[in-house]
């Protein structure tokens, strides 16, 4: 099947008025033309690889949309299949944490987790797009290692990191600003969420957690996965994960922590909402000014898958590398820091994970493709009777 006259996002130029040959499943020919029996005419629209997010926190919001208001975890997996398809991303790993200590309460105890985790395996081949598992480790709440490390042995994670929302470092390194935020979000008041936070601190002195930490990073390795660490705020935090093993640096707090970790070789990876919004929620580092300075490698969905396409475009415009360097940061250099090398990339060989997006006041998806069959399509570039063929 060809798809012919679009613009392509190739790895190191754009093409206007290209074409792409797909062939069981993968790219089988390229070509700087439109040709004479294009299947789909993509009337100059871009198309891009498929997004691989390495990070999505979307499953807990589909399984619990409201406070107590909870889904069937099969149903919601099917649901953000869906919503994920509609955005351009055709590898997704969801990022489900053993935090029984989160805002979230229940839908990141150990039992809906494991749920979680063990719907995605088993529906993986019913789902339009790869479904991968996230597993978010909290270094403190060593009581759940034992479920994490049945689940690495029994093969059901794909990329393990470590996190450590301990209050007064990392990601919530302004103690004040995290009382009153945690005041605001449960409704509760300034004393109560001192406490509550003064709990958390103490639980850090536990002898237990370099312990169980080392053992989840041997597992991990020795099931050959992507190791990440997450919310590094100084060079010195960055430097202890990589002797630990990791090769992600997520969400890095300060322009200090990302610049180690490119010094020390380590994919950054930061959200996709970040860069659109142009700063972190938390006041910390810009993606904008992370790029800007050459020191991000990777963007992810985070909460909002929806704003990979009008983060790359904006990434593109602020940065000297242009539109493919900035497409890469959502396709194939996350890939790669996944270990995945047969997508991310519009190369013969690479698996025909694509996406077509027309440019605009507000850019659109037109077309997901996975293994070049239609995952999603909103009726632009082609008659129905295609969507059956």
């Amino acid at each position: 099947m060809w798809l012919g006259n679009f613009t392509l996002v190739l790895p190191d130029q754009i093409v206007e008025g290209g074409s792409v040959r797909i062939e069981d499943g993968a790219i089988a020919e390229i070509r700087d033309e439109p040709v004479a029996d294009a299947v789909i005419d993509g009337g100059g629209r871009y198309l891009m690889p498929g997004f691989v997010d390495l990070h999505g926190d979307m499953i807990e919001r589909e399984i619990s949309p409201r406070p107590k208001a909870e889904m069937p975890i099969d149903f919601g997996i099917h649901e953000l299949d869906k919503k994920l398809a509609a955005h351009g991303v055709t590898t997704a790993y969801a990022a489900v944490s053993f935090a029984t200590e989160s805002v979230y309460g229940n839908v990141r105890s150990l039992e809906t987790t494991s749920a979680v985790i063990e719907g995605i395996n088993r529906l993986r081949d019913d789902l339009l797009i790869d479904h991968r598992v996230h597993a978010r480790y909290e270094i403190t709440n060593v009581g759940a290692a034992p479920t994490l490390e049945r689940l690495l042995e029994a093969g059901e994670i794909d990329m393990v990191s470590l996190t450590d929302h301990t209050p007064g470092q990392g990601q919530y390194n302004n103690i004040e600003a995290y009382v009153l935020s945690m005041s605001e979000r449960r409704s509760i008041s300034i004393e109560t969420a001192q406490e509550m936070i003064n709990k958390r601190i103490e639980m850090r002195s536990n002898p237990e957690i370099e312990t169980r930490l080392k053992e989840i990073v041997a597992l991990s390795k020795k099931h050959g996965l992507s190791l990440a660490s997450h919310d590094d705020d100084s060079a010195e935090k960055v430097i202890e994960m990589f002797d630990l093993g990791v090769t992600i640096s997520e969400f890095p707090v300060t322009m200090a922590a990302a610049e180690e970790a490119i010094r020390r070789g380590l994919h950054t990876l930061m959200g996709a909402p970040n860069a659109l919004r142009g700063g972190s929620m938390s006041g910390n580092l810009s993606a904008l000014d992370a790029a800007s300075a050459g020191l991000l490698s990777t963007i992810a969905a985070d909460y909002h898958p929806a704003a990979f396409v009008p983060a790359i475009f904006k990434l593109a415009d602020i940065m000297t590398i242009g539109l493919p360097k900035a497409v890469a940061m959502a396709t194939s250099n996350a890939a790669r820091a996944a270990g995945l090398t047969d997508r991310g990339e519009i190369v013969i060989g690479q698996r025909a994970d694509l996406v077509a997006v027309e440019t605009g006041d507000v850019h659109r998806i037109r077309a997901t493709f996975r293994d070049g069959r239609f995952v999603y399509s909103d009726g632009t570039l082609h008659p129905l009777q295609l969507m059956a063929a």
